[in-house]
């Protein structure tokens, strides 16, 4: 009979070769089952349906440089791509062949990622073990926010971001393109958004314009697309509305001493064909992302004039309104009719759970951590939800107990294990019958005034956040991460980007 000591050995020594036959990928796919097999090419023959897979095989499996050659070909093919009609992607590999089936778009791109990730180990040549993969993401929303009205990001920095969103199959882009510091994205009716709009920074008030056209727009809408990655654009709304304002004042409903000109007039009929026609070209640039975001936070921050307000008070005294969020509610509420029949969900912050919007046409984003009880409304009410609280989730907090620039809140920050723990760390605050449609992270830049900082903040929390929104609970771990991570930033800095890998702060 063995000795207990060496049974307990034998028994270590089997756990760490299990662990070490699984690669290093990140997120972590549900089942993974290799061999001692590989699959060795030099170049590829692709069979495929469309001339789209074909573009994506070519792209993300050349990206290494590692293969001479991909070509389209249904004799003999090495790669064989089908269509699953379930949620997730499959990978078989065998000695000769490659067969890749997947069901949403994006879940090409993820699967052609995970051969990706296979094929960085490889020696020599482009080289991947042979075995089967099944996978599918915990959560359809997998994302990240880029406010790019406080600091302006620039179309080299976005294209870079989405290349690194791709590598960890983050598949929703929320483009916060306006606030009070600046508007940044061109309206051709409303030329002087831009000219005068996107005037200044948040840390510079006389920074020259800054804002993408809508030839620059559609390029990374176009750049995103390929990259299975869908966009969100936010216009901000009634509130968060200075810039605007400041290129078109009589669509101001004032502000205070505080926040001036904080709002659109909610009640001004030409507020409203002023903002229809800024979103009938904000429709034409993403033609097919599903939700634009209308902000909807913080309003009550600009209600001091809201009384003063001829149309204000005309529409209080028809209404028999006796409230001002009964104002805004209505607000809100009009903006959301009028989008609803061009787009499949219009996207709020959660304080608009009050308004009894319509369940199905609605997702709210839920971002008040220190408001649990928002999100349990959100949920009671049958709201589609992302989690965004800024505990963990905001990247403008600071991620180490070290760092002295950024945000806390009573002490906490966004650490990188605290994302990674995410959502199970919200134990009973998260409702058994929230409807949660995914995660997201949001970047805004106050602090974030160069590139440097702004990779410095979001790398590598971003690995963490797309690990947590793909990987099963069960199959999450946060020491494993760590090392699958350490394989994952050398190739983001290939991209050009800057990760934070301990040591000093970047502190603007």
């Amino acid at each position: 009979m063995l000795r207990p000591c060496i049974v307990a050995l034998l028994a270590c020594v089997c756990a760490s070769l299990a662990f070490a036959a699984e690669p290093l990928l990140l997120p972590r796919p549900n089942a993974v089952e290799l061999s001692a097999e590989t699959f060795t090419a030099t170049e590829l023959t692709v069979s495929c349906d469309s001339e789209v897979e074909f573009a994506k095989v070519q792209r993300i499996l050349t990206d290494d440089g590692k293969l001479t050659q991909v070509r389209r070909s249904e004799t003999n093919p090495t790669v064989r791509i089908s269509r699953l009609k379930t949620f997730g992607y499959a990978l078989r590999i065998q000695p000769k062949v490659i067969d890749i089936a997947y069901g949403p778009d994006d879940q090409l791109n993820a699967a052609l990622t995970t051969l990706r990730q296979l094929a960085w180990a490889a020696q020599s040549g482009w080289s991947v073990p042979c075995g089967t993969i099944s996978d599918a993401p915990r959560y359809g929303h997998r994302g990240f926010m880029l406010d790019e009205s406080r600091h302006f990001t620039g179309k080299a920095g976005v294209k870079r971001l989405l290349d690194a969103m791709e590598l960890l199959k983050l598949n929703v882009f929320h483009w916060h393109l306006t606030d009070e510091p600046g508007w940044r994205i061109e309206i051709k009716k409303y030329p002087k958004l831009t000219t005068t709009g996107a005037l200044g920074n948040f840390t510079d008030k006389a920074a020259p314009a800054t804002f993408y056209t809508q030839d620059d727009v559609r390029e990374i809408v176009a750049y995103a697309e390929a990259r299975g990655i869908t966009i969100i654009p936010e216009i901000d709304m009634p509130g968060h509305a200075a810039a605007a304002n400041r290129a078109y004042p009589e669509f101001s409903g004032g502000g205070s001493k505080k926040y001036p000109d904080f709002t659109f007039n909610p009640a001004k009929a030409e507020t409203d064909a002023f903002l229809k026609d800024i979103l009938a070209e904000v429709r034409a640039l993403f033609p097919k992302s599903s939700v634009i975001h209308l902000g909807g936070d913080e309003v009550h921050f600009g209600w001091e004039q809201w009384p003063k307000l001829p149309e204000v008070q005309k529409l209080m005294a028809d209404e028999k309104f006796t409230k001002l969020d009964e104002v805004e509610g209505r607000f809100v509420r009009r903006m959301a009719d009028h989008l609803a029949p061009t787009w499949s969900q219009v996207g709020l912050w959660d304080e608009a759970s009050r308004f009894n919007l319509p369940k199905e046409k609605t997702l709210l984003f839920w971002w008040r951590h220190d408001k649990p009880q928002g999100l349990k409304e959100a949920a009671d009410k049958g709201y589609d939800i992302v989690l965004c609280p800024r505990i963990p989730l905001y990247f403008d907090f600071v991620q180490d107990g070290t760092h002295k620039s950024g945000r806390r809140w009573a002490g906490k920050f966004a650490e990188l294990a605290a994302i990674h723990a995410f959502p199970e760390s919200l134990g009973a605050t998260l409702p058994a019958n929230a409807k949660i449609r995914g995660l997201q992270a949001n970047l805004w830049t106050e602090t974030a005034v160069t590139q440097e900082r702004r990779d410095f903040l979001t790398f590598p929390r971003l690995l963490a956040l797309a690990e947590s929104a793909w990987t099963q609970p069960a199959r999450k771990d946060f020491p494993r991460f760590q090392q699958a991570s350490a394989t994952v930033i050398p190739h983001l800095e290939a991209l050009g980007l800057q990760p934070w890998k301990g040591g000093a702060e970047v502190a603007k």
